[in-house]
């Protein structure tokens, strides 16, 4: 494996943010016809045509596959080893970090945490909605949380090896501590 590192530090590789991807939409797909059709209307939807209708309980009937996506998430992951687990904790890490934006959170709403399990559903959600909202932060959704995810493989690292990886990326996954996304 190469190792490639920025100011910061270690960088994930493109096979590791693959990997991510690949396991993400592995576990959506084990969920069946429903959970990926409310995940695309997510993606497809133009967020500036509300039609009229305050009600947005559509958009948020999603949540209800979190739990089971994780759990997809977990047996498709019960395998792999400490590298491998610290691998995709340093991915969750630099995507949530990415997106810890001023304009994503204006959209999103929430506290320290509330806003990093805001960002934890846009990952979990796979990545066409987290390019999505990463271009269009109006395509994020008001208070959606997958707080399960933020710390995923690293909790799977932590009760496997008894340890928390070392991701050696130097930066943070936690609400504002990406400087490059707020203006003050």
């Amino acid at each position: 494996m190469t190792v490639t590192t920025d100011a910061t530090g270690t960088l994930p590789t493109p096979a590791d943010e693959a990997r991510l991807w690949a396991l993400i939409e592995s576990a959506w797909a084990e969920l069946g016809a429903e959970a990926l059709a409310q995940r695309r209307a997510l993606v497809e939807r133009d967020p500036r045509d509300d039609n009229g209708d305050d009600d947005d309980a559509g958009l948020y009937a999603i949540d209800a596959w979190l739990d089971p996506f994780l759990d997809r998430l977990g047996h498709l992951s019960a395998e792999l080893s400490g590298q491998e687990l610290t691998d995709l904790d340093r991915v969750v890490e630099r995507k949530l970090h990415d997106i810890d934006r001023e304009d994503i959170h204006e959209v999103t709403d929430g506290s320290d945490d509330g806003f990093l399990y805001c960002r934890g559903f846009i990952v979990a959600l796979g990545r066409a909605y987290y390019e999505a909202v990463r271009a269009d932060p109006a395509m994020a959704l008001l208070d959606a949380d997958c707080e399960g995810l933020c710390y995923f493989f690293a909790h799977l690292h932590n009760d496997r090896f008894g340890s928390w990886p070392e991701t050696g990326s130097g930066i943070s996954r936690e609400s504002f501590g990406n400087p490059a996304g707020w203006s003050s």
